[in-house]
């Protein structure tokens, strides 16, 4: 509904909204009355119509509340009701208060009481009663006045107790998630009228906190749109309270049509899904037994503020035969069960911040309802004292907040546990433990000794201090320097972690500044960062590589190693937990002999140098190719077969056997692997003995490599190496494994046409020529998806391809 709709203004005595809503729902029931259709038939009404109010207080013991404030009734509670009604009352009203000792056991006759409204007396006016021992639920009437009336609804409550019962649940149960829905409405439209930009952040919270149904899609909407669009579809936002629902637990979780079904029926009344969405219908079916000339049923909604219970309607009351008897749900009399509110807070809450909120879930209704009332936090003070201080609930912040004039807790402290509580109905009522905190005097330490910043890199630091959630600001200076602002992170109750940003930053003394909120002083700490050198470990290099390893710390300040008359320079930096592996390739010297101990000077790109002792490792193992075999698999009934080179190309379709023999001293072992892959470092397979590995003896390997067992990725120039005893040996030239395109047919006209070749994966072919030199050989564009390609007439019925995989080798296809 539009913005336009929600201009309203209040009915005088009621404070409910009257618009044209309510209008509407009044002259569509009345035609609906006219045409005499049967009320279970119709589709369900929304209340919208403002009905009388009635006036009650509870008294248990010495203590007696307005029913605003009354979750449950209890044997023996003393109830004081009447009828608010306005001086020019024209219709006069039986007030009717029934008592109810479940669905299978009728009460007594005594059990239900009249009064007569319109009576100057107030005892004749009014009831006054006691809730008698035995009973479950109570149901008021407001009946026109007429003969009999009394008798003619006594039968009807003592002879189908059962439907009574169940209606008074189902009303007591919609008029509880009518209240959530009010609140949910009111508090969207009041931040329409002042903010709706803020609504993005604002019905999240709200739905959350009322357990409504939020319309995600709404927030995307301009927001002049997004109030109209979340006040959608009322009836279907309200989600069962799962304090109050017993089902809750069951439906949980089930699709959204499904809980809508069964929120309908009898045995899900309390499902996942409000019995507000169908209690109209229910009731319109449960009353439908007892329509007579004389009367009919009309279901009401209370709301309920201070001792007024309002009804809503959702059809207009008939005062010509048959007259409207108005059914007003009473709370359950059962012991009281106050929800289980839990505590959201992610961490200690800050009580000085202004938007401080202790976050709690599990009950919307202390929201939507009085039933929760002169809730307070009792902080315990390090003495054993106790002091209170006053919250309030607020849905939109998802909480309690503290009293804006609260200020006897600021005399506290530190971390301060602290414990919700306050009254549920006439019965205490217990929430959660916060740890709250307020700024001390104490100030801020480093947790352990000053710590070793190094520039160039950020620098992680714990800071130790008696109230974290309450620091406003954290700011980093260098003498002379502008204050940068820092962020920081709430480790515990007692620490805060900061990330201090060095990387373009110099050697030198630094402050830190963490300010609390409200206390105008920060407290300072002195701090240095250093340009530390890099830490050395070891330096691994063989006899005979031009290659080594260097082991460290902050190797990246490592700008040359000089061994001997070997000089090695950086080629990659990689990082392995807390230690750095520095690649260094030689660029010039010779080549250094195995066991030789040696100094290696490490010079850093500050200037700096640092000597290393090194022993040349023994070499490494080195492998020969022997020799290498390839089979190309026998061409199928279709397709022309490609003729290959013999040694340098390997078909995707085809394997290969090779075989490779160690230097020097080296032994051979089953544990030995060999490594396949491609020569830009990417797809990688591995060979082992016993499955495509075979040992010939202690020094030679024999392999077979079948491109069918690898991925689509392997192709192109393959690399080998060998795996022995955990060190590798140089990569050596294999093969050049290509993809081969199918060619069906190649058809050949006259010489100023060419030939055509036809097949499929053309675009694997980059050129096509007449002479196996490719001059003036037709390209093949990037990417081509055709299944014909023209070529030149070919010489001695040869045609000559170049494949994209090898472009420096030539295949040969037969023409004829």
């Amino acid at each position: 509904m539009g913005r336009r709709l929600w201009s309203e203004r209040n009915d005088r005595k009621t404070g409910l909204p009257f618009n044209r809503m309510m209008i509407a729902g009044w002259v569509a029931a009345l035609l609906a009355m006219a045409a005499s259709t049967p009320l279970a038939a119709a589709d369900p009404a929304p209340f919208e119509l403002s009905g009388p109010a009635l006036r009650i207080m509870v008294t248990r013991g010495d203590q007696t509340l307005p029913i605003g404030q009354v979750p449950s009734l209890s044997e023996g509670d003393r109830l004081a009701i009447r009828a608010d009604l306005p001086q020019d009352q024209g219709a006069r009203f039986i007030l009717v208060a029934a008592f109810l000792r479940g669905a299978t056991n009728p009460p007594p006759k005594d059990w239900v009481q009249f009064a007569e409204t319109w009576k100057k007396k107030a005892k004749d006016r009014e009831l006054e009663l006691t809730v008698p021992k035995g009973a479950r639920q109570m149901v008021l009437f407001l009946v026109p006045d007429t003969g009999g009336a009394e008798g003619t609804l006594s039968d009807a409550v003592r002879g189908k107790p059962g439907e009574f019962v169940r209606a008074t649940q189902d009303l007591n149960q919609a008029s509880l998630d009518r209240s959530r829905l009010d609140s949910f409405m009111a508090a969207i439209q009041a931040q329409e009228n002042t903010h709706p930009e803020y609504l993005r952040t604002l019905a999240p919270v709200l739905a959350r906190s009322l357990s409504m149904k939020l319309n995600e899609d709404c927030l995307s909407k301009v927001i002049e749109m997004q109030a109209a669009c979340l006040l959608d579809n009322r009836e279907s936002l309200v989600l069962t309270d799962v304090h109050s629902s017993s089902m809750a637990e069951t439906l949980t979780g089930a699709p959204t049509d499904l809980a809508l079904q069964l929120s309908a029926t009898r045995e899900a009344g309390y499902g996942y899904y409000s019995p507000y969405i169908g209690v109209a219908r229910d009731i319109a079916r449960i009353f439908g037994a007892f329509s007579n000339p004389e009367f009919d049923y009309l279901p009401t909604l209370s709301v309920r503020q201070g001792d007024a219970m309002h009804l809503l309607l959702n059809a207009a009351p008939s005062f010509q035969k048959p007259k409207s008897v108005m059914v007003v749900a009473m709370p359950a009399i059962e012991a009281d069960s106050p929800p289980r509110l839990r505590s959201g807070a992610q961490g200690p809450v800050c009580a000085v911040r202004p938007d401080a909120v202790l976050p709690v879930e599990g009950a919307p209704l202390i929201y939507s309802t009085a039933y929760a009332r002169d809730m307070k936090l009792a902080f315990r003070t390090a003495s054993g004292d106790t002091i209170d201080v006053p919250v309030t609930p607020r849905a939109d912040r998802g909480g309690y907040v503290l009293a804006a004039n609260s200020g006897q807790f600021r005399t506290l402290q530190g971390s301060v546990r602290a414990h919700l509580h306050g009254k549920w109905g006439f019965n205490r009522f217990d929430g959660p433990d916060f740890t709250v905190q307020l700024p001390d005097e104490k100030g801020w330490s480093i947790e352990g000794d000053k710590p070793s910043l190094v520039v160039g890199r950020d620098n992680a630091v714990r800071l130790n201090g008696g109230a974290p959630a309450c620091v406003e600001s954290v700011t980093l200076r260098a003498p002379g320097g502008q204050a940068q602002s820092l962020g920081w992170k709430v480790t515990d109750n007692d620490s805060i972690t900061v990330t201090l940003p060095l990387t373009e930053r110099r050697a030198g003394p630094l402050e830190l500044a963490v300010k609390y909120m409200g206390v105008a002083e920060p407290s300072i700490l002195a701090l240095r960062s250093y340009a530390e050198p890099s830490r050395l470990d070891g330096l691994t290099i063989h006899a005979g590589d031009r290659t080594a390893t260097l082991t460290g710390q902050r190797l990246d300040q490592v700008d040359s190693v000089a061994l001997g008359d070997l000089l090695l320079r950086p080629d990659g930096l990689t990082r392995e937990g807390k230690s750095d592996r520095l690649m260094l390739k030689a660029i010039e010297g010779q080549a250094l002999e195995p066991g030789r101990a040696m100094t290696a000077e490490v010079s850093l790109r500050d200037g700096r140098k640092v000597d290393l002792s090194v022993k040349v490792a023994t070499p490494r193992p080195q492998i020969r190719l022997l020799g290498k075999t390839i089979v190309a698999r026998p061409p199928g009934d279709e397709g022309k077969a490609l003729i290959l080179p013999p040694d340098t190309l390997l078909p995707d379709d085809g394997y290969m056997s090779f075989s490779v023999a160690v230097d020097g001293d080296v032994r051979l072992s089953p544990a030995d692997v060999i490594e396949v892959a491609t020569t830009d470092g990417g797809d990688m397979v591995r060979l082992t003995v016993g499955k495509a590995l075979q040992m010939e003896g202690p020094h030679v390997l024999v392999a077979r490599l079948d491109p069918s067992a690898f991925g689509p990725a392997l192709f192109g120039p393959l690399q080998m190496r060998l795996l022995h005893n955990g060190e590798a040996s140089d990569w050596q030239p294999l093969v050049t494994l290509v993809r081969l395109p199918r060619v069906d047919a190649v058809t050949c006209a006259k010489v100023a046409e060419g030939c055509t070749i036809s097949g499929r994966d053309l675009f694997l072919i980059e050129a096509v020529g007449a002479t196996a030199t490719l001059d003036d050989a037709a390209t093949v564009a990037h990417g081509y998806t055709g299944a014909v390609l023209k070529a030149p007439l070919p010489k001695a019925g040869k045609l000559y391809l170049r494949l994209r995989d090898a472009p420096g080798d030539v295949v040969m296809l037969p023409a004829g």
